[in-house]
């Protein structure tokens, strides 16, 4: 299926989806936040992307901890639903967006979530590499993997392509995904 085919199609998903999103996935989606949070630790002064937001189901997690947040999906009903969610942060941002060509420039970001995300790009790798490409030096970014996507060796394969050095790699039977914590290598991807 061409690239174009498969965004306009998940796009069209979660346009419809967004008004259940929650009811269907929060118990997973809060299940690999806290896994993946408890990898490492939230400085104030972080400034922190989550690709492919959604419904901006992190934000309690880290706003309240870090400098800002910025929030990007390609979906505009699910922005709409993640706005309602982030009212109560100042230091929180939305943006309609593609993961793939995000409008930031290089290496701005010190934390990078692409949570529930891989799987419904045309080119993981692509998506991965425009995460690194947004990252500080040294900067964590998680990324989780469907199971049913992904196999394991697959995904580190993806994440080690994408020159990221995989720290964790927790493989959890009770979660649907493959949530790893990396660091952003000191070579340029």
């Amino acid at each position: 299926m061409p690239e174009w085919s498969r965004k306009r199609r998940t796009m069209r998903h979660y346009d419809q989806s967004a008004v259940v999103y929650d009811t269907q996935y929060y118990e997973e989606q809060e299940a690999k936040t806290k896994a993946a949070l408890t990898g490492f630790a939230l400085e104030k002064e972080n400034i922190i992307l989550d690709a492919g937001c959604g419904t901006g189901l992190i934000f309690p997690h880290v706003a309240n901890k870090v400098k800002s947040v910025v929030g990007i999906d390609v979906s505009a009903s699910i922005v709409k639903m993640a706005k309602k969610r982030i009212k109560e942060y100042s230091n929180t941002a939305l943006i309609r967006a593609d993961a793939d060509y995000t409008p930031f420039p290089n290496e701005i970001f010190d934390r990078v979530f692409a949570v529930t995300m891989l799987q419904n790009t045309p080119k993981p790798s692509w998506t991965l590499n425009e995460m690194n490409r947004v990252a500080k030096q040294n900067a964590t970014i998680v990324a989780t993997g469907l199971k049913k996507a992904f196999s394991q060796k697959e995904f580190t394969r993806l994440l080690r392509e994408a020159k990221l050095e995989i720290k964790t790699l927790r493989l959890d039977e009770n979660l649907r995904d493959y949530v790893a914590i990396c660091i952003k290598s000191q070579r340029k991807p």
